[in-house]
This record gives C-alpha cells, sequence and structure tokens, in this order.
C-alpha cells in the first residue's frame, strides 16, 4: 500500500505545483505580447500601452518565477528550472530596456526568442512531475 511518503516521491511536489502555476502564468502573458505589438503595428495606438504594461507584468512574473525556481532548486535538488529560468529572465531584461530604448533591431528578435524559450520551458514542466530527487543508496 502506497503511503502518502510515497506518492509525494513520485509525484509533482507543492513547489513543483508553485513551478508550474509560475511557468504558465509567465507563457500567458508573454504570449500576449506579440499580440499587442501586432495591433499596435495595424494602427491602433492605444495597443503600444497594452504592450508596455505586459511588459511590466511579464517581467514582474520572471522575477517571480526565479524565487520559485531556487525553492525548487533547494527543496527538490534540481537546479535545471533555476539555471532556465535565469537565462530567460536576463534575456527578458534586455529586452525591456531594448525596448524602452526603442532599439527594434534587437528588441524583435530577442522578443521571439523569450517567448519560445517561455514555451519550451512551460513543456519541460509539464513533461514530468516535478518531486524531490532521491538520492541513490550506495550502501
Amino acid at each position: 500500500m502506497a503511503t502518502v511518503a510515497d506518492s509525494l516521491r513520485s509525484g509533482t511536489s507543492p513547489a513543483g505545483w508553485t513551478l508550474r502555476a509560475v511557468v504558465s502564468a509567465h507563457a500567458v502573458a508573454i504570449a500576449a505580447q506579440p499580440v499587442f505589438a501586432g495591433v499596435y503595428l495595424t494602427g491602433d495606438y492605444d495597443s503600444l500601452g497594452r504592450h508596455a504594461l505586459g511588459a511590466d507584468v511579464v517581467t514582474s512574473i520572471g522575477y517571480v518565477q526565479v524565487v520559485v525556481a531556487i525553492v525548487v532548486w533547494v527543496r527538490l535538488r534540481r537546479a535545471w528550472p533555476f539555471t532556465g529560468t535565469l537565462a530567460i529572465v536576463a534575456a527578458e531584461t534586455v529586452q525591456y530596456f531594448a525596448g524602452l530604448d526603442g532599439a527594434l533591431w534587437l528588441h524583435l528578435p530577442l522578443g521571439v526568442m523569450t517567448v519560445a524559450a517561455v514555451v519550451v520551458q512551460f513543456i519541460a514542466v509539464w513533461r514530468r512531475p516535478l518531486a524531490r530527487r532521491i538520492e541513490a543508496d550506495h550502501g
């Protein structure tokens, strides 16, 4: 008969579920950004304000995700969510300031890459259970 401890070892932990929730919110928020930019480019100049607000939301969620990824690293002994999140957040931060400066030559391709990276991370966190890594017994 499986115990609660067995199910926690084999299934996704609360920290893993929190990471999934934050990464999911991040994916939804970042997917809206090209839509807002595209609507702006069609002549709806109010959409630039939505794109700027969306940039604030995406960036904020990214920073929250860094904290959650640190918790996952410490509690579940899984570093890959942190390293992936750190790379994404670094790219988003550069992209944020490139957008503010009007450096579209950098802002647009970096935007495509960050959307793709968040989607890949979304797939990765939902693909397998995020449980505590069990150390092999060498006894």
